[in-house]
């Protein structure tokens, strides 16, 4: 069933995805005749709830190529990274305290490091070079006896630049540590293979691939020596002791058909929709003083950060109103503070005022990108044109 056509032109698929038709078609039955608790297994809706929630657990392992005892169900990818974060540094302290992690990782990272700091953990926070790279020889450096953690995201949710993942875990597994990856951005949208990877640990949401909000969920690898992180609640004895609380049943198995429909179309979905990124920045780059923030050579199929100098991102998105965009994460919306990802890469405070996030979805069209080449084009030359600033910049003062 294909989205129902929409005035405004929602361009901002990191932030969140759109319930997609089939996914809340399978849900809506666990919201009134299949009701039962999942952990009520000794009647027929218990039982029946349980099933469906089992198979969603398959769905999620497929599309990472998991074990299915591998997936734990969590409110979204902050719990998960959470629970993987905190877990890790309470269990394994003994054995040391240092966390290796990267300055442009998601808030939901950076604040948990930065709550363990103050519990006594140590935490090394990794630069990046302008194009949002770490340096893996550094990586390497930083790794000491009491290492017990390298966490890095699979994909930056602000560039969509592409982390070099199996030579990341190849590095941890090399020092005998713990290797979690943030996969929020990147489920769904490039080949996650966690056994060819070497991932111990990864989250991810449902919401951020036509799924609903409040689910997702963490992978933690079955090892002959099992990763200890525990609960971040305590109350019951659901997901294997991982997380207790009633299962969420209708958001966990949105989340397995989401990850069943994403896998459908994996392949042909990821073509198109660098096609029309592509087509989207061909255009928009005529307009002068405009370029792309991070690596346009690895990264998310779907994404473009784009910095139009002398012109404000918020006023940009005030001037098209008609335009779903974002100024960076959802998470940091309302801070006045530009990105902490651009700054990290070494933009100046005002360039990173500038950047606009351009993330397609599958209801993105090129009709539609036409039209949003069109507003964003004569909304740039407006804001420029009331501007002494840019005034100033044509008479070559500045």
């Amino acid at each position: 069933m294909p989205f129902k056509k929409q005035d405004l032109i929602y361009l901002d698929h990191c932030a969140t995805t759109p319930v997609d038709p089939f996914v809340l078609q399978t849900m809506l039955p666990y919201f009134s005749s299949n009701y039962g608790n999942a952990s009520s297994i000794y009647h027929k809706a218990g039982r029946k709830a349980a099933q469906a929630v089992e198979h969603a657990r398959e769905q999620v392992a497929q599309l990472i190529h998991a074990s299915p005892k591998e997936i734990t169900f969590t409110s979204g990818a902050t719990e998960a990274i959470n629970q993987a974060l905190i877990g890790a540094y309470h269990h394994y302290r003994t054995i040391g305290k240092h966390i290796i992690t990267c300055q442009t990782e998601h808030p939901a990272v950076i604040d948990t490091c930065n709550y363990l700091r103050k519990l006594g953990a140590e935490i090394t926070m990794l630069p990046v070079n302008a194009s949002g790279h770490i340096n893996l020889e550094q990586l390497k450096q930083s790794i000491t006896k009491g290492t017990i953690l390298i966490c890095l995201m699979f994909a930056n949710n602000e560039t969509g630049l592409l982390h070099p993942i199996t030579a990341i875990s190849a590095i941890a597994k090399a020092h005998n540590i713990l290797f979690f990856c943030d996969a929020t951005q990147a489920a769904g949208k490039v080949p996650i293979d966690v056994e060819q990877q070497d991932i111990d640990l990864l989250a991810l949401s449902a919401h951020k691939f036509y799924g609903p909000k409040g689910v997702g969920a963490l992978y933690i690898k079955r090892r002959r020596v099992p990763i200890q992180i525990g609960s971040l609640l305590h109350g019951g004895k659901q997901e294997n002791n991982l997380r207790a609380g009633t299962l969420n049943v209708p958001g966990i198995v949105g989340l397995g058909a989401a990850a069943e429909l994403v896998t459908k179309i994996f392949t042909t979905e990821i073509k198109r929709l660098s096609n029309l990124r592509n087509y989207l920045e061909k255009n928009l780059l005529y307009i002068p003083e405009t370029f792309i923030n991070g690596d346009v050579s690895n990264r998310l199929p779907h994404v473009t950060n784009i910095c139009f100098r002398y012109v404000k991102s918020v006023e940009l998105m005030a001037t098209a109103p008609e335009l779903a965009l974002s100024s960076g994460s959802a998470c940091a919306s309302g801070s006045r503070e530009p990105s902490h990802v651009l700054l990290a890469m070494g933009l100046q405070h005002d360039d990173a005022h500038c950047a606009i996030r351009f993330s397609l979805g599958m209801q993105n069209n090129q009709e539609q990108l036409a039209t949003v080449i069109r507003d964003i084009s004569a909304a740039v030359k407006k804001i420029r044109d009331n501007s002494p600033v840019w005034q100033m910049r044509l008479a070559g003062i500045i």
